[in-house]
C-alpha cells in the first residue's frame, strides 16, 4: 500500500526554514517526505538533507520519494533526539536549518495496523517505533487507576479522566483491553450521555493522544530535542517546529521565548550586570497558523502551529 500523507503548512515551513542552494537541513520527522522533498528541491544540486524516523514505515517510503536526490541524502532510522549523535557520526558540525513536525501521518492513522485511531478496530499498540518495548495496551491493562486518570488529565487533558479510568479498571477485570474498539467503547460509554453530544470531537479523541504521547514519551523527546537543536545550528539557522496540541506548542514557545531573552537583570538595576546575549531571534510574534484553504483541503492540518527562530550571530 503506498504511504499517504499530506504535509501541514508545506509552503510556510519552507518559507521559513529559508532554504538555500548548497545548504545543509535536517527533516527530523520525515512522515510522507512531503517537507524533505520541497527542502531538497531548494537547496539542489549540492545541498544535504539529513532525514530522521523512528517509523521504518516512512524510512522506506522517503527512499521512494527523494530517490532524485539520493547522492546527497542522509536517512536515519530513530528518534529526534539522537540528532546530535547523527550529525557527529555524519561528520556535519552545524547546519543551517532544522525541521520538526510533530503530527501523525495519514499512513499512521489509516494503514499502519497500530491502532493509532479509533476509525479501524485494531490492536492498542501506538508505537511510532515498534523496537520500543511499551504498548498501550500494556498502559492500559496495567497502570492503577490512579495512574490512569492521571495519565488521562495530564497528556489529553480529559475532563472525564477520572471516569474513564475508573470504567476501564471495571472491564479489565472481566476481559483485558487489547483493540481500539474495545477502548473507544468504554471511553465513550463512561462519559455522560449529554457531555458526548456537547462535543465536537469523538469522546475517545483525547484518552487516545494521551495514551499515544505516553506511549512514545513525545513531551520528554520534545523538551530533550529542544534543549540539544539549537546549538547545532549555525548562526543565522533556523529552526522550525510544527505542532498539534497546546501541550506541545506551550513547550515550543516557552524554549524559544527563554533563549530570545537578553538582560534579566531586575528592572531597578540602573545598567545591565548579566551581560545575557539573546540565542535565537524570534521569526514572527505568534505562531503562523493553516489558512482556511488548506484546512479545507487538509483537515488534518487544522490546529497545527507553527513557530520558527532563527540563532543569533
Amino acid at each position: 500500500m503506498a504511504y499517504r500523507h499530506t504535509s501541514a503548512m508545506l509552503n510556510e515551513a519552507i518559507a521559513c526554514l529559508n532554504c538555500r542552494p548548497g545548504g545543509i537541513y535536517v527533516d527530523c520527522t520525515l512522515g510522507g517526505a512531503g517537507h524533505a522533498a520541497a527542502i531538497c528541491a531548494r537547496i539542489a544540486p549540492d545541498g544535504v538533507l539529513v532525514g530522521i524516523d523512528q517509523d521504518e514505515d516512512a524510512i522506506a517510503n522517503a527512499r521512494e520519494v527523494l530517490r532524485p536526490w539520493q547522492d546527497r541524502l542522509h536517512l536515519m532510522h530513530g528518534n529526534f533526539t539522537e540528532l546530535p549523535a547523527y550529525l557527529h557520526q555524519l561528520q556535519i558540525q552545524a547546519v543551517d536549518g532544522i525541521l520538526l513536525d510533530l503530527g501523525l501521518s495519514q499512513h499512521q492513522l489509516e494503514a499502519s495496523g497500530r491502532g493509532f485511531s479509533f476509525q479501524q478496530d485494531e490492536p492498542l499498540d501506538m508505537r511510532m517505533d515498534v523496537r520500543t518495548a511499551t504498548r498501550a495496551a500494556d498502559l492500559v491493562n496495567d497502570l492503577g487507576e490512579k495512574e490512569l486518570a492521571d495519565l488521562f488529565k495530564t497528556y489529553g487533558e480529559e475532563r472525564w479522566s477520572r471516569r474513564i479510568a475508573r470504567a476501564i479498571v471495571a472491564a479489565r477485570q472481566e476481559t483485558p483491553v487489547h483493540t481500539t474498539g474495545q477502548l473507544a467503547r468504554l471511553v465513550r460509554d463512561a462519559i455522560p450521555g449529554k457531555a458526548v453530544a456537547r462535543q465536537k470531537i469523538h469522546p475517545a479523541t483525547r484518552v487516545f493522544m494521551a495514551l499515544r504521547i505516553a506511549v512514545n514519551q513525545e513531551l520528554a523527546c520534545l523538551d530533550r530535542f529542544l534543549a540539544d537543536a539549537v546549538a547545532l545550528l549555525r548562526p543565522g539557522g533556523r529552526i522550525c517546529v510544527l505542532s498539534f496540541h497546546s501541550l506541545e506548542d506551550r513547550m515550543v514557545k516557552q524554549r524559544f521565548k527563554a533563549l530570545a531573552r537578553t538582560c534579566t537583570c531586575p528592572p531597578e538595576w540602573p545598567q545591565c550586570r548579566c551581560e545575557r546575549r539573546a540565542v535565537l531571534h524570534l521569526v514572527g510574534k505568534k505562531a503562523l497558523r493553516p489558512s482556511p484553504e488548506e484546512v479545507a483541503r487538509n483537515p488534518m492540518a487544522r490546529s497545527t502551529r507553527l513557530r520558527c527562530a532563527a540563532k543569533a550571530a
